[in-house]
């Protein structure tokens, strides 16, 4: 089924109505699809290398859009629409895992900007839904994800127009395990500042 998924969103990126469909996907993986928006994205700025900001733009609206959609259904649904869609995904022990870790605005957010938003680690509709879920404020929580979709698809843009069709195996394969090691030195530079400011 996924792999059906996966080649159904590939399609759309020969379409004329490529943007729209992009700017769905875009919203609907903030909240509840499956298949990240890159998989739209990426054909369709190495097709149109001069129009990849124009996507990224348009991918950073629609995402920011779709997580306010995932952060209301966290907020004001959780036990009636949110936490099914965790169980269809077989997201929902890690969910209630990672919420019980979680106690504040600045944690949220080191997760939505850099794990979630930048390498889909955990997906971002878990973040979005857990952003409601546990209350964060929706002004820091739109700004967060204004910041963090739009560096992801900026930064995509950017390698798409610079190295063109190489650099698409790259961002395929390494740039979430890149982003993870650097996520991961964030986390620890956190952890850190919290120890030596107490």
């Amino acid at each position: 089924m996924l792999r059906r998924l996966y080649d159904w969103t590939m399609s759309l990126a020969a379409r004329k109505s490529a943007e729209v469909w992009l700017a769905v996907i875009a919203f609907v993986e903030s909240s509840v699809f499956l298949v990240p928006a890159d998989v739209l994205f990426l054909p369709m700025a190495l097709a149109k290398p001069e129009r990849s900001y124009r996507y990224a733009l348009i991918a950073t609206v629609a995402s920011v859009l779709g997580g306010i959609a995932g952060w209301a259904l966290g907020y004001y649904a959780y036990e009636t629409v949110a936490r099914p869609i965790l169980e269809f995904y077989g997201k929902f022990d890690d969910f209630e895992q990672l919420r019980n870790s979680i106690h504040g605005e600045w944690e949220i957010l080191l997760l939505f900007l850099v794990t979630s938003g930048l390498a889909h680690l955990p997906p971002i509709k878990v973040v979005t839904i857990m952003a409601g879920a546990i209350g964060i404020n929706l002004s820091f929580f739109v700004i967060s994800a204004i910041v963090a979709r739009g560096a992801r698809f900026l930064l995509l843009a950017w390698l798409l127009r610079r190295y063109g069709e190489p650099i698409r195996d790259f961002i395929e394969k390494r740039l979430g395990q890149i982003v993870g090691v650097g996520a991961a030195v964030l986390i620890m530079l956190g952890i850190a500042y919290k120890l030596l400011a107490h």
